[in-house]
């Protein structure tokens, strides 16, 4: 039997069933999987042994022991990488479309910390044994810029900047349909799908955990638009889901309705034959700013979406070049925005 584990649901966090919490808590666990330990009488919420679907909120403190738990740790490999920079606090890594940020359960290798740690950089363990400098992370098919820490002090401090939102993310995509708004956000909870474990979804207050992103039409582009999405939360597949649930998924995303083969044949061959050749999903992580946590300097990087992408762009005939794309994500919003739902409901 494992040693019990503790943790402080934390501040911020909304009132949830325990069952939803815990999933989200263990790595590589389930719903189903955490309600079976809850069966069992392994957690405790405050002390006391707490069922499924009893409540925990922001300040409970939730005990519990995974007796299937295992701590696998990931290893060196020689795997191709695009490091932006580089100090002796962190990195910051342009990570390719199809490429895995960290090692799980039932994939253990390929990942970017795999490619880290082959070349021998030392990683801060204030992640996991599967996680070691992971301050945030990036889908299996979403490519761009993620900043990983070397030791705890910047770990801690990146992580900090990650929670009060000024580190900063901006992605650009491609979604289907022209929006009625130019500039619109979505405040959703996002928690796990009811019946698919592999997918996330906007749920009922209290099931999940409270989502926004902010997203600003760049350019319409006939049956499709180019768009800069905003984090303003960090949450599992969060711009594909907010996407998604406004109307408009995320042009190549097999797991939201975003692939539309039937559809995608009806376009011109130019445009059809691009959209083809795309990897993934159309989302690209273009622009990271932070403070850095020694000389206290904000950082900014871009990173220009990967070439399938941009062939995409150029068949359904954007007027973008890349330096102005980059700029455009670059850019601070127009104050005179006035930001409105966006929902499929």
């Amino acid at each position: 039997m494992n040693e019990i584990q503790t943790a402080i649901v934390p501040e911020g966090c909304p009132a949830q069933r325990l069952d939803v919490f815990l999933a989200a808590l263990i790595e590589g666990s389930s719903r189903s999987a955490a309600q079976r330990i809850i069966r069992n009488g392994l957690a405790t919420v405050n002390g006391k042994v707490a069922k499924s679907k009893d409540a925990v909120q922001a300040g409970d403190i939730v005990a519990f022991t995974a007796p299937d738990a295992v701590t696998p740790t990931a290893q060196p490999e020689d795997l191709p990488l695009e490091i932006l920079f580089e100090d002796d606090s962190l990195l910051v890594v342009n990570k390719g479309q199809g490429m895995t940020t960290h090692p799980a359960p039932g994939s253990p290798g390929g990942t970017l910390v795999n490619a880290l740690l082959g070349r021998g950089v030392s990683l801060s363990e204030g992640g996991s044994a599967l996680r070691p400098g992971i301050v945030h992370r990036l889908d299996k098919d979403t490519s761009g810029l993620l900043v990983v820490a070397k030791n705890a002090s910047a770990h801690i401090f990146l992580a900090r900047q990650l929670a009060d939102r000024t580190l900063s993310r901006r992605y650009i995509t491609i979604i289907w349909g022209v929006p009625r708004w130019l500039h619109a956000r979505v405040d959703a909870p996002i928690g796990r799908h009811a019946t698919n474990r592999q997918k996330m979804s906007v749920v009922p207050m209290g099931e999940g955990r409270a989502s926004i992103t902010d997203l600003d039409v760049l350019e319409p582009l006939g049956a499709f638009a180019l768009v800069r999405a905003r984090l303003q939360s960090g949450r599992t597949h969060q711009i594909r889901v907010h996407a998604a649930y406004s109307g408009h998924p995320v042009l190549g995303d097999r797991l939201y309705g975003g692939e539309r083969r039937g559809q995608v044949k009806l376009l011109p061959p130019e445009a059809s034959e691009a959209i083809a050749r795309l990897p993934g999903q159309a989302l690209h992580a273009a622009h990271l700013a932070f403070v850095h946590p020694v000389s206290n300097e904000r950082m900014s990087f871009t990173s220009a979406p990967p070439a399938e992408f941009l062939s995409v762009l150029s068949a359904l005939g954007s007027g973008f070049t890349v330096d102005s794309l980059l700029d455009a994500v670059r850019a601070e919003p127009s104050s005179e925005s006035v930001l409105t739902s966006a929902s499929g409901r």
